[in-house]
Parts: C-alpha cells; sequence; structure tokens
C-alpha cells in the first residue's frame, strides 16, 4: 500500500494500575485496579493515525512471545503494515509498568526489550516505503542509530517526539522538520529547568539547537506551536480526563495524520490537541486513540 506514515519506534506490552495515589520511595499503595494493553511509543502512535484514516506502515522490533504476537495482532486489525515489525529471539518484548492515580497523573517505567534490539541494518529492506511515506514520525524508545537512518533515508516531513529525552547528534536535529517534546523532555534537551509558562517555555525552545518547527505539548494547557520564529498558543479542550497514558502519542499521531493530508502545522496542532484530550478520557493506551468521527463529534458536539 502507499504509505501515509512510516512509524520507527517501539513497541511494548503495558501493564497499568489504577491507584488513589503515585507511590513514594520506599511505599507501597494498595491499586483499586489493574489492566494489560498493548503499547509502546512507536505503535500507540501508529495506532493513533491509522484510527484517523492514514496509511502506516510500523517499522520495530518485538520478542517472540506472546506479548510480542499480541502487538502483531492488535496493529493487523488497525490495517497497520506490520512487515517491517521483527522478531527478535534474544529479547522480550518491551514492558512499560505504568501507575495512574485518582488525578489522573501517572508514573512509567520502561524495560525497552526487543525494541533496543533495533538497528539501522532492520531497516535497509524497508527503504523505499520509508522513503516515499509522507510523513516519518519517530521516537527515542528504540535506538538512536535506527530513528537516525530512517531520517536520513525519508524524503517526507520528519517528526520527531523526543521521548525519552537525550542528546542528539547535531545532524539530526537540523533533518528534523518538526520536534513535538512535553516541557520535560523540552526542558532535557535545552539543559534548563522545566519551564512553567509561556515565556520559560519559549526561552528554552531558542536554545535547542537548529531544527525546524516546534510543537510543545502541555497537557490541560494545550500545546504551543513556533515556526518561522512564530509562537502561538493553541488552547486545551476541558475534559473529565481518567487516564493520561496514551495522549502525548494520540496527539503526535493525530499531528503527524493532519501534516499527511497536507494541513497547515498550526491547523494540525489544533486538530492533535482535540485527539489528545479525547484520549484523556479513556483507560489504557491504544484502546484509548479515538477514530476521526469521534473526534468530529467531539469537536461539534
Amino acid at each position: 500500500m502507499d504509505v501515509d506514515i512510516a512509524v520507527v519506534g517501539s513497541l511494548n506490552h503495558d501493564l497499568t494500575v489504577v491507584a488513589p495515589n503515585l507511590p513514594s520511595p520506599g511505599e507501597t499503595v494498595l491499586g483499586s485496579n489493574h489492566y494489560w494493553d498493548n503499547g509502546g511509543k512507536g505503535a500507540n502512535q501508529a495506532v493513533a493515525s491509522a484510527r484517523l484514516g492514514a496509511n502506516v506502515a510500523m517499522f520495530g522490533r518485538v520478542g517472540d512471545d506472546e506479548h510480542g504476537a499480541s502487538l502483531f495482532d492488535g496493529l493487523t486489525q488497525e490495517g497497520i503494515d506490520t512487515a517491517g515489525v521483527g522478531i527478535d529471539h534474544e529479547k522480550r518484548t518491551g514492558l512499560a509498568v505504568i501507575t495512574v492515580d485518582d488525578e489522573a497523573e501517572n508514573t512509567i517505567v520502561v524495560s525497552p526489550g526487543a525494541n533496543s534490539a533495533l538497528t539501522a541494518d532492520h531497516l535497509k529492506p524497508f527503504r523505499s516505503a520509508i522513503a516515499d511515506a509522507k510523513v516519518l514520525l519517530a521516537q527515542l524508545e528504540v535506538p538512536t542509530e535506527a530513528v537516525a537512518r530512517a531520517v536520513e533515508i525519508c524524503q517526507g516531513a520528519i517528526c520527531l517526539n523526543p521521548a525519552p529525552a537525550q542528546a542528539l547528534p547535531i545532524g539530526l536535529f537540523e533533518r528534523i522538520d518538526v520536534l513535538i517534546p512535553n516541557r520535560s523532555e523540552l526542558a532535557a534537551l535545552a539543559d534548563v529547568a522545566i519551564p512553567t509558562n509561556r515565556d520559560e517555555t519559549l526561552e528554552a525552545i531558542s536554545g535547542l539547537p537548529a531544527t525546524g518547527a516546534v510543537v510543545v505539548t502541555l497537557g490541560s494547557d494545550g500545546a504551543v506551536v513556533v515556526e518561522n520564529g512564530k509562537a502561538t498558543s493553541v488552547p486545551a479542550h476541558p475534559v473529565a480526563a481518567i487516564d493520561p497514558t496514551g495522549a502525548g502519542d494520540a496527539f503526535c499521531g493525530a499531528l503527524a495524520f493532519a501534516l499527511s493530508r497536507d494541513r497547515d502545522l498550526l491547523e494540525a496542532t489544533k486538530w492533535a490537541v482535540a485527539v489528545g484530550a479525547l484520549a484523556t478520557t479513556r483507560r489504557g493506551a491504544q484502546t484509548a486513540m479515538p477514530t476521526a468521527d469521534e473526534v468530529e463529534t467531539f469537536l461539534n458536539g
């Protein structure tokens, strides 16, 4: 199929525990519920884009285990091309352990597993699919060398969600068309304190290495778009949030979808803010991703 969006990133098995509060160091907290879900930033963003109507190809790695099989099945059911998802016979499928509290705040610990075994060589057989995609969407839960190779190959728009934040080669920064960090990732990349307001956010952006446009996700405060030296705030949609786990990934997948449909960045961000907000009203990661019809109903309701 013609690829709208090529996603190079992680695939994880998620274990989520719902608790009244997030535990402090050394504290044991009794949870009220727990559940499993297919996850991983890459796979989440792929599902978000596909559910909105994009043709998506996923590139990553899972273990030869039941969780890897579940991730394959989930992506296939969403119509996502999984030819680029390899099976690792030495490492298990990645695992994310998530705690969500009554205030819809969360903590996440990820054991990368097979994600850490993705290399640039694994992408060689899929060079044409990545090169011809309208949008490349990548994150940093897989080795940087694989992301850098995908960026080198891609001829379309390049979107990077720098999560978890880490130092990146300047050459990689220079190829990014849209950088999509949250507050803490922006702070880590710019080596500053986490910004608490618009002015601090813009100052942090000014401290980044050379890159294209920047879209900072601000949770319940919406987002801010900086493009061609102009900053524009995009307000959030008030919702009764219960789980933020997949919200950032929903945002990234929606932004990539909108860009693949030739929407300008500001319009794409407004759409993505709505998609991210809607995702917080549901439990889980991939299970929380809305369809295009659901987003339209939400916007027009």
